[in-house]
């Protein structure tokens, strides 16, 4: 034997093992983007049949039954209700990827500039909340685990409870009540805000809806990450290094709250999609002009361009934050990520 054949070929792991490393969130990316895209087309396709098919004249029910005849054959022709069902489709969809979305049948005025400064509202009520319910679960979710079976665990697991089988309009009753028409005066009961003006501006009406949405979500995160903490403290790791003289600070936050991160980001991002449609009821029980509130108004008013809208641009926001969610799941879990 030669020493050519004697020497093992040489391997470039690091590379290797980088690339294998990466194949993970590429594979997820190729398929679960591909899909999403699908489902935001069939959410679409959906929701404009609801609003062409449904029984009755759709133009007679929006402007009523003293509408003229110009007047309903003019709402037609916009609605493309003129035309055949598959061919209205054709036109509404070839407008909305060319970026016309169309005017609001109530206050004649563009869809984005209606829709867009609401959005910017509901954007940060729900930042608010993640922010908010995040910190406090997850510190509550800590000191529960390390102090289990305490009586600060036990409150704070039945107060959890309670508030996760609490509605949300429950929740924001009572939260008027105590914060604004009942115990204290302390905050506005709604979040009316004048014509152009965000929510940013008046910080004190977003207390409110941020406090009930913070109460209905952080519960879920509080016992995610408690029942996480528990199984990384009595794990053999945890032992080892007990045994080695590591103090409850290292640990806590060493060697269990790393294990407890991709629950914790799990359920931050099943809250974001929550917080993504459970918004409407909020902002509806406080008035707060947000787009949760204006897809309810387009709903009394039967405006069926913003409802299209609406809809749409709710779907493709839900379908990116799942695939942001499990992306960041993938890159916080080493052990999902390991070639098989």
């Amino acid at each position: 034997m030669t020493a050519a054949e004697a020497t093992p070929p040489t391997t470039r792991t690091g590379p290797v093992l980088r690339e294998r490393a990466e194949r993970p969130v590429l594979r997820l990316l190729m398929w679960r983007v591909p899909l999403g895209v699908v489902s935001v087309v069939l959410v679409a396709v959906f929701t404009y049949l609801a609003t062409r098919v449904l029984p009755g004249d759709a133009a007679s029910a929006i402007l009523g039954q003293q509408a003229t005849p110009a007047s309903l054959a003019r709402l037609r022709a916009e609605l493309n209700l003129d035309q055949s069902t598959l061919g209205g489709l054709a036109n509404w969809a070839g407008d909305f990827i060319t970026g016309d979305y169309g005017t609001s049948l109530s206050n004649d005025t563009p869809v984005t500039d209606m829709v867009m400064p609401r959005l910017k509202n509901s954007l940060v009520l729900v930042a608010a909340v993640a922010i908010v319910s995040t910190v406090l679960g997850l510190v509550g979710g800590v000191i529960a685990a390390y102090r289990r079976d305490s009586k600060f665990d036990d409150i704070t697991s039945v107060l959890s409870l309670v508030a996760s089988a609490l509605p949300e309009f429950v929740v924001g009753v009572l939260v008027v009540f105590v914060f604004s028409v009942g115990l204290l005066d302390w905050f506005p009961a709604v979040s009316i805000l004048p014509p152009g003006t965000q929510i940013w501006e008046q910080p004190d009406k977003l207390v409110l809806p941020v406090l009930t949405l913070v109460i209905v979500t952080t519960p879920y995160m509080f016992r995610m990450v408690r029942a996480a903490m528990i199984e990384a403290l009595n794990s053999d790791y945890a032992e080892v290094a007990q045994l080695k003289g590591a103090s409850p600070a290292r640990l806590l936050f060493r060697h269990a709250l790393p294990n407890a991160v991709a629950p914790a980001v799990q359920v931050f991002g099943l809250n974001v999609l929550y917080l993504a449609g459970g918004i409407v009821l909020v902002e509806t029980v406080f008035q707060y002009q947000g787009i949760g509130l204006t897809l309810v108004n387009a709903v009394q008013a039967r405006d069926v361009v913003v409802l299209q809208f609406v809809v749409v641009l709710l779907a493709a926001m839900y379908v990116t934050l799942n695939i942001l969610t499990d992306v960041v799941v993938l890159l916080a879990t080493p052990r999902r990520r390991a070639p098989r």
